[in-house]
């Protein structure tokens, strides 16, 4: 129960932080694009690769990969909503759209955990 209660914690700050991040990068788009979503995504991925690093490599305990990793990275990164905005930008048309979006979300999320895996090396 008490492992619930850190990935509950987590949870709840990585929520709050992907509203505010997701938000704050939207606010600068000029066009019509989930760059706040994507940004999330890929920042997440980063703070994934970093943190596991750091686990495998014994930096940090289970306890605070626990609370860091699953709880808020899980409530950080927002794969759900990435999966959706595909389908609504599919559906009005914007095919062109979903597929950058895909292919982007996926290269630098890919790129973002190799790099932070790196920086513990």
């Amino acid at each position: 129960m008490k492992e619930l209660l850190f990935v509950c914690i987590g949870s709840f700050f990585g929520g709050g932080a992907r509203y505010l991040v997701g938000k704050a990068v939207q606010s600068f788009a000029a066009v019509a694009f989930p760059w706040g979503t994507m940004a999330v995504n890929v920042i997440g991925c980063f703070l994934i690769g970093l943190l596991s690093g750091l686990s495998l490599g014994g930096q940090i305990s289970p306890t605070t990969k626990l609370v860091l990793v699953t709880g808020f990275c899980g409530g950080f990164t927002t794969f759900s909503t990435f999966m959706n905005e595909n389908l609504l930008l599919g559906r009005d048309g914007a095919m062109l759209s979903a597929v950058l979006y895909t292919l982007l979300s996926l290269a630098l999320g890919l790129i973002a955990v190799i790099v932070g895996y790196q920086i513990v090396k």
